[in-house]
C-alpha cells in the first residue's frame, strides 16, 4: 500500500497563492497519473489538475493560467501551485495517483487524506 500525504494548505486572502505538495511513500509518481481534486461542502468533487507519466498536464478551465501542476521524480512528489486564488476555490484538496493496466484493470488508485485551502478576506 502506498501512502500519500498532502501539505501546503492554509488560509489565504483572495489574490494570494499557495503551493500544495503530495508526497508518495513509494516511487510511483512517474509511473501513472497524478491528480489534484477539490471538494467543498455540499458540492461535488472536481478535478483541478492532472499530470501524466509522460508529463502532459490538464487543468480545470477556471484554473488555466493560474495553476501549475508539476512533479519531482527524485523526491516522488507532485505539487500544485495556485496563484491569484479566488474565494470559490476554497475546499479540501486531495491528491490522487492511479494507473490502469492494459485491458482496463486498475493497478493502483491511491488517495491522500486532503489538505484544507481557505480563500477568504
Amino acid at each position: 500500500q502506498v501512502r500519500l500525504v498532502e501539505s501546503g494548505g492554509g488560509l489565504v486572502h483572495p489574490g494570494g497563492s499557495l503551493r500544495l505538495s503530495c508526497a508518495a511513500s513509494k516511487t510511483i509518481v512517474v509511473t501513472g497519473i497524478t491528480g489534484w481534486y477539490r471538494q467543498a461542502p455540499g458540492k461535488q468533487r472536481e478535478l483541478v489538475a492532472t499530470i501524466t507519466a509522460a508529463g502532459n498536464t490538464n487543468y480545470v478551465d477556471s484554473g488555466k493560467g493560474r495553476f501549475i501542476i508539476s512533479r519531482d521524480n527524485a523526491k516522488n512528489t507532485a505539487d500544485l501551485q495556485m496563484n491569484n486564488l479566488k474565494p470559490e476555490e476554497t475546499g479540501v484538496y486531495y491528491c490522487n495517483m492511479r494507473r490502469w493496466m492494459p485491458g482496463g484493470q486498475s493497478e493502483y488508485n491511491y488517495w491522500g487524506q486532503g489538505t484544507q485551502v481557505t480563500v477568504s478576506s
